[in-house]
């Protein structure tokens, strides 16, 4: 088999060249091969080269919606998606004021989760609801952009049908579409960024309305997510092997510039807010397992597959000299590699899950290996349906996973212990929560999550409402330090979360003891343990 066939298509001795110096972009009639491809697609052939992929595209995007959907309520909330939830229904004017500082990164999408929650609610069907749209409309910019790029190719239909399956099954859209977070939304915007992007460069196109639309698109993908600055970078490089000519050039730098200053105002909250993800630094997130398995694939027999199907992808595209190589293989390794280095020699900025966005690139890449290795034959479009099926079984596992009720943050159980006390509690009785954890896996966080279990009851340590504040979380007291209120109340309950291998007795065990109580009962949940204490009270 011909790489070329995969790549860029056969050389044609009449193509049309783009002259590198004609600010115009007018094209030529040149006696010799085409020069200037960029992901083989000539110019003069966009709109043939696009016919008929829209509905397809379309259709996959919506099996992409309904398929990531499906079960993604079943998770219980966990850390990250407390502070998408607590700051999105805090009163508007306040979330400024959290805002500036703290997740300035995230403002845009809490200042949308906040009308979306006031329209549809907090439960996490609907909070995870517009994610999944996200994850269907990333799914169906990757069919147009893997069709955008190899439209010259022998398949160009069917790299892109496959580029949309292996989006659909890999476990990084999976996660990110059931998780009320910006990440599946940051990369829908990452999609069809790129694939204005490349609609441009293809098409040579110099006049300035155009590139005014990408600015303000880029703009807008910075405050989705400031990482997705990084695109530009990718973009850089993928201009340097199509070269283009200086027109395009200063046409593309001129919008990032404007994209870049319009965001501004983000990007200098988010340096100022660095500090807030220093405890990156502590957690080795840097491994070889989580950015090579864990990173876009969850299991390694998904990741040896798909690595596998990419080094093929990168060598036939390398062969072909097809320079959407450049777009690529960049898009995957150079947003890690920035963000590794700095992660190392600046400051901690580094976590699996920033990555999302560049999951369409790796998508892409594995759907070409895949119909690189299997282009020939009567039976080829069939043995690349097994290829497919064979990547959805070894996928299959991590993505059922990902859809079980303990399935966040290594066992999220915030619903299944506020679903305890409001089985077992009444009205009147206290209620105390483990503050020693890290913020996000504080116990405290199922009272704001799911506040309709705790009604009736008396929440005695807390000093400050997290609205009330201009973090993001509540503030509390010591129980010591409210002893006074406790003295009518004969029942507490405690809420602890289990630290692997501890004996300890709990602190607010030993505090309650110390005024009294003692443990009636204990129920486990999952990494949660309710206890139920009690004395006679005058």
């Amino acid at each position: 088999m011909s790489t070329t066939e995969i790549g860029t298509g056969a050389a044609d001795t009449g193509a049309i060249e783009i002259d590198a110096d004609d600010r115009a972009g007018v094209v030529r009639r040149s006696g010799r091969p085409h020069g200037t491809r960029f992901g083989g697609l000539q110019p003069s052939r966009w709109f043939d080269a696009d016919a008929g992929i829209g509905p397809v595209a379309a259709l996959l995007g919506v099996a992409g919606w309904l398929l990531t959907f499906i079960g993604s309520w079943i998770p219980a909330f966990w850390g990250d998606e407390a502070a998408s939830v607590m700051s999105a229904e805090r009163p508007l004017a306040t979330i400024w004021r959290e805002l500036g500082r703290v997740d300035a990164v995230h403002g845009a999408y809490y200042v949308f989760l906040h009308f979306w929650i006031e329209a549809f609610g907090a439960s996490e069907l609907s909070v995870r609801l517009p994610s999944t749209i996200a994850a269907g409309v990333a799914v169906a910019g990757t069919v147009v952009l893997a069709h955008r790029l190899f439209a010259r190719s022998a398949s160009p239909r069917a790299i892109a049908v496959t580029a949309g399956l292996v989006m659909i099954l890999l476990p990084r859209v999976s996660y990110m579409a059931a998780e009320g977070r910006s990440y599946a939304i940051g990369t829908a915007v990452a999609t069809w960024l790129t694939v204005l992007f490349v609609t441009l460069l293809q098409r040579r196109v110099t006049r300035r309305a155009p590139w005014i639309g990408f600015a303000l698109l880029f703009a807008a993908s910075i405050y989705v997510f400031l990482y997705l600055m990084l695109l530009a970078v990718v973009f850089a490089v993928a201009l340097l092997a199509a070269r283009p000519g200086r027109a395009i050039l200063r046409r593309w730098f001129s919008a990032v510039t404007v994209g870049v200053l319009l965001a501004a105002p983000v990007i200098v909250y988010a340096l100022g807010e660095h500090g807030q993800i220093s405890f990156l630094a502590h957690r080795n997130y840097v491994t070889f397992t989580r950015m090579f398995v864990i990173q876009w694939f969850g299991n390694p027999w998904l990741a040896l597959a798909c690595w596998a199907l990419i080094v093929v992808a990168v060598v036939a595209l390398i062969r072909s000299r097809d320079r959407a190589v450049a777009l690529l293989l960049g898009w995957v390794v150079l947003p890690m590699g920035l963000l590794i280095f700095g992660n190392a020699f600046i400051a901690p900025m580094y976590t699996i899950r920033y990555l999302s966005f560049c999951t369409p690139a790796v998508a892409i890449l594995v759907a070409f290996g895949v119909c690189a290795l299997f282009s020939r034959g009567a039976a080829a479009g069939w043995i690349r349906a097994a290829a497919v099926l064979a990547l959805v079984a070894l996928a299959l596992p991590t993505d059922v996973f990902q859809r079980t009720e303990f399935a966040k943050d290594g066992g999220s159980d915030l619903r299944q212990a506020a679903q305890v006390i409001g089985t077992n509690a009444k009205a009147g009785d206290a209620v105390v929560f483990d503050e020693t954890a890290k913020p996000s896996r504080k116990p405290r966080l199922a009272l704001r999550l799911y506040p309709q279990y705790f009604s009736g009851l008396s929440d005695v340590t807390l000093r400050t409402p997290y609205t009330q504040r201009s973090g993001i979380w509540d503030s509390v007291w010591p129980i010591a330090a409210v002893a006074p209120s406790l003295q009518t109340t004969s029942t507490v309950w405690d809420l602890e979360l289990v630290t692997p291998g501890s004996t300890a007795i709990p602190a607010n065990i030993v505090a309650l003891e110390r005024l009294g109580y003692s443990i009636s009962r204990q129920i486990p949940v999952h990494r949660t343990v309710v206890y139920e204490l009690t004395r006679e009270t005058s």
